[in-house]
């Protein structure tokens, strides 16, 4: 089992929350996790073909008005997911299920996939989901993997802001990843 406490920017100390795997009997409880999210600002891609150059380039751009967005995974593909996944971490707040993290090694890349991070609506930014990141991170390092890659949906713009202050990098992009047709831009970070 491993512990973090953190104070948040804001000053509010952060409730204690204990990282640990995944029990078959948690599955339901990160079911019911509200995954949705709200944001300002998008992540707008463009593309510039000429010739034998393409260049792509993302810039924030801020919407008139807030945006809440489904998570891009339903019910039956979190499932299928985490029957996949070689981890899975939950966060407890006591004995309270609070949010988590799935896992998928791969080897041949030396990194480790975060496939899903959620954490419950109202204890999101009190560093539960930094915690759950540190964990993963440890996971991976437990794995000899090398790197740790998150994946976001472009109009997901707090966790993109969120990989950049934990210190990923945009490593890439897909514009046919998600069923819905929103496009993924990945993220890595060193874990060693």
């Amino acid at each position: 089992m491993v512990e973090w406490g953190a104070m948040t920017e804001t000053r509010l100390q952060a409730p204690k929350a204990i990282i640990r795997p995944a029990e078959l009997t948690d599955l339901d409880v990160c079911l019911k996790l509200d995954p949705s999210y709200s944001t300002e600002s998008v992540w707008q891609m463009e593309l510039d073909v000429k010739d034998t150059q393409t260049v792509v380039s993302f810039r924030t751009v801020r919407l008139p008005r807030s945006m809440r967005t489904e998570y891009p995974h339903d019910r039956d593909q979190l499932i299928a997911g985490w029957k996949r996944c070689d981890g899975f971490l939950v966060a407890l707040e006591g004995e309270r299920i609070v949010g988590y993290v799935a896992l998928r090694a791969q080897p041949v890349e030396s990194a480790a996939w975060v496939s899903d991070l959620v954490v419950e609506r109202r204890h999101r930014r009190l560093g539960v989901g930094t915690r759950l990141i540190n964990a993963a991170g440890e996971w991976a390092r437990s794995r000899q993997l090398k790197w740790l890659v998150m994946e976001a949906q472009t109009k997901n713009h707090p966790i993109i802001c969120f990989c950049q202050k934990q210190g990923f990098e945009f490593c890439g992009f897909n514009d046919r990843y998600y069923a819905n047709q929103d496009i993924a831009v990945f993220f890595a970070r060193s874990v060693r």
